[in-house]
């Protein structure tokens, strides 16, 4: 995209501040980001209320991927039971739809992610961290198609709600 897609301005906040702001509404602090190196926390941190608890942390390899970064916080002894994934890059997912993941959540499943009727959204999915970690052990498939593997719940939702920047076209 040739920008820092966490600092893309959409509707007057940037992607980062979005994507905390409704994790903070639907009650899923602390706030764990990751990031590739150290100038990137005063960089986001910046666009961050501080009314927030934010837990930032380095990523070990840097521009590694998501499935590196899952398996890292995952190995972390501070990660829950239960994981919120979140990326910054869907700026119109609201705090209902994290809280409705946290509602379908059932005993049987290792996750529940949303779905837009087209595409899967393992990237805002909510995780059993135990069992997550153990399914993605070395495994680089996609996490669409692993996560398609295990027990889980589809939450079906807007693609609107689900659209996530890849391109400058997407802000359209």
């Amino acid at each position: 995209m040739g920008r820092d897609k966490a600092l893309i301005e959409v509707d007057g906040s940037s992607m980062v501040a979005r994507a905390v702001r409704t994790l903070a509404q639907a009650g899923l602090e602390p706030i764990r980001i990751a990031v590739a190196s150290p100038e990137y926390i005063e960089k986001y941190g910046s666009e961050v209320s501080p009314e927030i608890v934010v837990e930032w942390v380095i990523d070990a390899r840097t521009h590694a991927g998501p499935i590196d970064a899952i398996e890292e916080a995952l190995l972390d002894s501070g990660c829950g039971e239960i994981l919120q994934l979140a990326a910054v890059d869907y700026p119109w997912v609201t705090e209902e739809v994290f809280l409705s993941l946290q509602e379908g959540l059932k005993d049987g499943d290792s996750l529940i992610m949303p779905h837009d009727g087209e595409w899967s959204h393992p990237l805002l999915a909510l995780i059993r961290s135990q069992e997550i970690l153990e399914m993605i052990d070395g495994d680089r498939r996609p996490l669409r198609v692993q996560f398609a593997e295990a027990e889980h719940s589809i939450m079906m939702e807007e693609y609107g709600i689900l659209r996530n920047v890849n391109l400058p076209v997407d802000l359209e």
